[in-house]
């Protein structure tokens, strides 16, 4: 339905799609992060719905973009490369926390037992430079499923499957591109240029990955059912550690499961009206 549109515009090449795919995510990233010059104030009952709304999209996306067609139409109904990709993708973000940790925590305020200092745990000095570092860092991170995820539905050559996808990741960044800025401010960045700067760099990481992602799985084909296992394993893993804690700590879990139930109703609904 939407293949024919899309490859017109920009050709047959899967890596180009993953560059293209890249950008739209970075370019909703920057929409969101964007918003904190008209929505200065939101409240946290807000916000809360806006990220399960996020993590609702980010959840459905998982299983309807990546693990099952890794499975059904990349691994020839053999589970095991997309379940090992899963298991590696969680693992990769898990011991990538002992150095950059619970990046909703970071920008929150609130730290977990389990969270690195900055103070000890990076090579800086200063603690403020530290910290900066720190949030630079865990931005990076909790972005490279994302972008991953794109390049790799893309770098398989089923648009029907890669656009509803991108969409989804795209629309899932509005609130997180908006919830790194805001949380800047209020961690004392006073200037918005600086917020929004934070937002866009957070979006840019995802157009190399998308890049990588697609030209990865295209020149060793072997590797797409464990590649999509991978990025749905490490988004699943940014959904219960990050996305999903935050959401249910301040009293509005309520509203933050309204919200997850909705993105998983629009996420599905893409993926059938689109694919």
């Amino acid at each position: 339905m939407v293949a024919d549109p899309f490859t017109g515009l920009f050709g047959a090449d899967p890596v180009i799609h993953g560059l293209v795919g890249g950008i739209v995510i970075a370019a909703l990233n920057l929409l969101g992060a964007s918003l904190i010059f008209v929505w200065r104030n939101p409240s946290e009952r807000a916000m809360n719905g806006a990220l399960g709304f996020a993590a609702g999209i980010m959840l459905a996306a998982s299983f309807t973009s990546l693990i099952i067609p890794g499975v059904e139409t990349y691994a020839d109904g053999n589970p095991v490369p997309v379940l090992v990709g899963v298991a590696l993708g969680a693992l990769f973000l898990d011991r990538s926390d002992l150095l950059v940790p619970h990046a909703h925590f970071l920008l929150s305020g609130r730290r977990r037992p389990d969270a690195a200092d900055p103070g000890t745990d990076l090579p800086v000095d200063d603690d403020r430079l530290a910290a900066v570092v720190l949030f630079v860092l865990a931005i990076t991170l909790h972005n490279m499923p994302e972008g991953l995820a794109v390049g790799v539905g893309f770098g398989s050559g089923d648009l029907e499957t890669a656009i509803p996808l991108m969409l989804a990741i795209g629309i899932q960044n509005v609130p997180e591109g908006f919830a790194v800025s805001l949380a800047a401010v209020n961690a004392g960045l006073n200037r918005r240029f600086y917020a929004v700067l934070a937002g866009v760099r957070s979006g840019v990481v995802e157009i190399p990955l998308a890049v990588l992602g697609a030209y990865a799985v295209q020149s060793v084909a072997a590797l797409l059912p464990y590649a999509m296992g991978f990025a749905a394993g490490a988004m699943l893993f940014v959904i219960s550690d990050e996305i999903i804690p935050e959401t249910h700590a301040s009293g509005y879990e309520r509203v933050a499961t309204l919200g997850t139930i909705l993105g998983t109703i629009v996420m599905l609904y893409l993926d059938i009206a689109l694919g």
